[in-house]
């Protein structure tokens, strides 16, 4: 029965073996994790901020720790651009007086400027010198720079070159720099440029076009053959620069004229750039006039138009020769209805056309039908241009209308008048 008894009391004994482990164990747990938090808190204490990013126009440091307390952080960013404030003249921040955190010290702390800086300062703002920098020299100043960057028109690269054994002229146009924008809408251009040898006009030839593009680099070379060395001297280019335009007339950017006077090509190529410059046509009186015969015969119902002669043609480039032609539109009700054109006159600003149209009125009478002359200078290989226009109608004014008014009153007469051209 004893060891039934000792294995009894053994039993009622575990209990409270048990409670005493387990109350000994609770008291280790909650000591390890109180130290576990002292030693925490002291090393989170004496940690560095990992990183830090100074602004150095407002003198405000930026810490992860800081971004917590957020009414702290506003008071030190207000104070602290209170003082960049006042030091606006210099932003010269002592890093060296930080404390550990990095911060600056509120109490004793100062923005560092250099002597230089604050005479210069002091000076600048003086009361006696307010004055003497006036709105109105600065707008000048302004302006200017405006003005000059305005007018620039871009520069012209290219090289020139003669080839002895094909006694060969060689010009290559090589980029454009710095053009104005001619469309609005798209702030851009479509250049391309038009070269023709002065004074003969026999040699005309053209760029391809560039699609929008301020620097167009062309890079085309140009062989004009027949053209003796003695010869190149009294030779003048005249690049044309323009911006292709689908819808309506070509614009005209600019030109440059060179003179080959003095230029050496016997040593070889030579490079040269140019400024281009605004384009200047020279006007003799106006656009010129135009000689013009009509004749109505009401019978046949048909309009006779002879154009004669023109005159006081402008000078469309620098060598004062143009090639004269006259286009002749019929309209009726505002609508073309037929067209018609004269030969081609050389190199000569008083052109004797001398040539008849016959055209056929759709109605009775010529309340609603109009004449339109436009006269073109022919520029072979490239669009022509246009040098003036003149309308003969029932509602054209001045001599144009009472030409109009005397064929319609006195039919099968043929009537003869000067008329002045007007801007195509």
């Amino acid at each position: 029965m004893a060891p039934i008894s000792l294995i009894r009391d053994g039993f009622e004994e575990i209990p409270t073996i048990v409670g005493i482990f387990s109350a000994f164990g609770l008291v280790f747990t909650v000591s390890l994790f109180a130290w576990i938090c002292c030693q925490r808190k002291s090393s989170k204490s004496n940690k560095t901020p990992p990183y830090k990013f100074v602004h150095v126009l407002k003198g405000v440091d930026i810490y992860p720790e800081n971004l917590s307390n957020k009414k702290k952080f506003g008071a030190d960013e207000k104070t602290e651009l209170k003082s960049s404030i006042l030091s606006k003249s210099s932003l010269h921040l002592d890093l060296e007086n930080r404390d550990l955190n990095g911060n600056i010290p509120k109490i004793g702390t100062k923005v560092r400027s250099s002597p230089d800086l604050e005479d210069f300062s002091q000076k600048t703002f003086s009361e006696n010198e307010k004055g003497s920098i006036s709105p109105e020299s600065l707008k000048s100043t302004t302006s200017l720079s405006s003005v000059e960057k305005d007018n620039s028109l871009g520069t012209l690269f290219f090289s020139l070159e003669y080839n002895f054994e094909k006694k060969a002229f060689v010009v290559n146009i090589k980029e454009a720099r710095g053009l104005p924008a001619m469309d609005e809408q798209s702030m851009t251009s479509d250049p391309y440029i038009k070269l023709t040898i002065l004074p003969e006009k026999k040699h005309k030839v053209k760029t391809r076009v560039l699609r929008k593009t301020l620097d167009p680099a062309f890079d085309e070379t140009f062989t004009f053959y027949g053209i003796p060395y003695t010869q190149v001297q009294d030779l003048v280019l005249h690049f044309m620069i323009l911006s292709f335009d689908r819808f309506s007339r070509d614009d005209v950017i600019g030109e440059v004229h060179i003179p080959l006077s003095g230029v050496e090509l016997s040593d070889g190529r030579v490079l040269m750039n140019r400024e281009i410059n605004k384009r200047n046509v020279r006007k003799s009186s106006g656009r010129g006039e135009l000689l013009i015969s009509l004749c109505y015969q009401s019978t046949t119902n048909t309009l006779t138009v002879v154009v004669l002669k023109a005159r006081h043609l402008p000078k469309t480039d620098i060598s004062g020769l143009s090639d004269p032609y006259v286009k002749v539109n019929l309209y009726y009700a505002k609508k073309r209805i037929s067209k018609k054109k004269t030969h081609v006159k050389k190199c000569t600003p008083n052109a004797v056309f001398n040539e008849l149209f016959v055209f056929d009125i759709p109605c009775e009478g010529l309340e609603d039908i109009s004449v339109e002359f436009l006269v073109l200078d022919s520029e072979r290989g490239s669009r022509n241009e246009t040098v003036g226009r003149l309308v003969l109608g029932a509602t054209a004014e001045g001599t144009s209308g009472e030409h109009w008014k005397e064929i319609c009153e006195h039919p099968r007469r043929q009537i003869a008048k000067w008329h002045m051209l007007c801007d195509g």
